[in-house]
């Protein structure tokens, strides 16, 4: 074999491929390395947002003229003589929102409102009921000063009373905190209490609305709530 002595031209190309290359992988690896920053970053998209703080209520009024509201060790207590409602500041349309509640003694009756519509002293439309009497329609799907006990149950419809009743059977505990879970999703309302699903219904009523938790108006009786979250759908 013979050993031909490398020519200048030959060097100068050498250079050139040998810069090529190196230019190639220093591009390779600053795209690498953005990749696996943005990826970093990025929040989860199933991320819940609380809706209490725990400790103020930012993010809540109140459209009543009557109304007392406390936060009580991580609670929000509601107390009145009057029904009221309290309700976020922001509208929500699609969601999974989840929040516990503890009924008072004696008599007593609630709701989580959902896609809900605002008025001065007024607040209607739809209501996840929380129902303290023998009856228990807890879980039930209540339309708030327009239709009533429409369609879960149907309360002129005995065979909707009776599959309401069966579906939720004893779930909802009377004298403890109860967690209720509320999807929508387009016309898709769903009602979960403590684990089991109560209401899986579609209806286009509303396509958004705010949120609230209700006292019924019991005089001198403190609805207490927690763990208010939601998780919003895209």
């Amino acid at each position: 074999m013979l050993d031909i002595p490398a020519s200048p031209a030959y060097d100068q190309q050498l250079m050139k491929v040998r810069l090529l290359i190196l230019s190639s992988l220093c591009l390779l690896l600053t795209n690498c390395g953005e990749k696996k920053t943005t990826s970093v970053i990025s929040p989860p998209a199933d991320e819940w947002t609380a809706l209490f703080d725990g400790k103020t209520t930012d993010g809540w009024n109140n459209p009543y003229e009557w109304g007392e509201i406390e936060v009580v060790d991580g609670e929000l207590h509601l107390t009145a003589d009057k029904k009221f409602f309290l309700v976020t500041d922001q509208t929500y349309s699609d969601f999974v929102f989840e929040g516990d509640i503890l009924l008072p003694a004696g008599t007593a009756n609630s709701g989580f409102m959902f896609r809900a519509h605002v008025e001065p002293n007024n607040v209607f439309g739809y209501q996840s009921e929380v129902d303290g009497t023998a009856r228990n329609w807890s879980g039930g799907l209540y339309d708030e000063g327009r239709r009533a006990w429409f369609i879960s149950p149907n309360q002129k419809d005995k065979e909707s009373v009776a599959a309401f009743a069966e579906r939720a059977g004893d779930t909802f505990k009377r004298n403890d905190w109860n967690t209720y879970r509320i999807t929508c999703q387009g016309d898709s309302l769903k009602i979960e209490v403590n684990g089991v699903v109560t209401t899986d219904v579609k209806d286009s009523e509303d396509a958004s609305g705010v949120i609230g938790i209700q006292h019924h108006g019991e005089k001198g009786q403190t609805y207490r709530f927690r763990n208010l979250r939601i998780k919003e759908l895209k």
